[in-house]
């Protein structure tokens, strides 16, 4: 009948409301160490060697055609180009029909897997502020639907071009139909970069990493930790392997601990049980309007 509540849905909501409260009483912060994955078998994911080949096609396809040039046309391309308005809850219902092409560590829905990244971080009681941040982390893979010419410019991996590509990077051969392997400047160590300059005088590989921090920088009252979480999460030759640190500096290293912070979160809540959008709906749009305007330009 109309008006009541089940008494299932709502015993849901009062351990919610418990599980928040006593998060509020422990006093949790943005970078302890997380709790929700320590059974988890973590060899389990990014088994890179024993991926399908539409996930080794996929490197290859990136690795050769994301060059300097292409990356500087990219971002001209995101500052002039008109711009979609949406609010944020409607942009993780245009993600949903994606399917990540590099990923081979779950085939959930887009919206699924932004739930389930942000239901682990509530869990393990973090800030509200890293709780959305785990909501919205991947909505910049919409460069998919805005502008990309393939999702060898949207998802996997980022790395630095403008220098010698790293062997850390996932399938380091594929690098060698790359134009700027073969450039005297851009394939040596420091390419068109002075060591030490810093992450934020670096060019990263054009996706939905750049692409969503540009977004969010300028339309968003994230702190710096959850701006940094959304840049460099899928930066796993940097947080992950510590190349490309010779062209770091010392504001970097506080982006490396929120990162580091923030990637179990992303990385292995990936074999959590789905979530229901619905239901979980109402907390997070609460959330959401406390850190985002109605609308944004996407």
């Amino acid at each position: 009948m109309p008006g009541l509540v089940s008494y299932g849905g709502r015993q849901m909501d009062l351990t919610s409301d418990a599980i928040d409260d006593v998060n509020v009483l422990k006093g949790k912060t943005w970078n302890d160490q997380s709790e929700f994955d320590v059974t988890k078998d973590k060899a389990q994911f990014r088994q890179y060697e024993d991926a399908c080949d539409r996930v080794k096609n996929f490197y290859k396809e990136q690795h050769e055609k994301q060059t300097m040039e292409f990356n500087i046309n990219a971002r001209v391309k995101f500052k002039t180009q008109k711009r979609a308005r949406m609010g944020v809850w409607d942009a993780m219902e245009m993600l949903n029909t994606l399917v990540d092409e590099s990923d081979p560590d779950t085939s959930v829905s887009q919206i699924e897997h932004l739930l389930q990244t942000a239901e682990a971080i509530r869990r393990d009681g973090k800030p509200e502020w890293m709780q959305v941040t785990g909501l919205v982390h991947d909505l910049g893979k919409l460069w998919c639907m805005f502008g990309s010419e393939g999702q060898w410019d949207v998802v996997g991996d980022t790395f630095v071009v403008g220098c010698e590509f790293s062997d850390k990077n996932i399938y380091p051969d594929t690098f060698e139909a790359n134009p700027d392997s073969k450039d005297p400047v851009y394939s040596s160590k420091n390419g068109v970069y002075q060591p030490g300059c810093g992450l934020d005088n670096v060019m990263l590989s054009w996706g939905h990493d750049e692409y969503l921090y540009l977004v969010f920088k300028d339309q968003s009252s994230l702190p710096e930790e959850g701006l940094a979480m959304i840049r460099y999460h899928s930066f796993y030759p940097w947080h992950r392997e510590g190349a490309y640190s010779h062209l770091t500096n010392k504001k970097d290293l506080k982006a490396l601990e929120a990162v580091r912070a923030f990637n179990p979160y992303d990385l292995y809540s990936k074999s959590d049980e789905p979530c229901d959008p619905a239901k979980l709906r109402p907390y997070y749009d609460g959330l959401i309007a406390k850190f985002f305007p109605p609308k944004l330009d996407w």
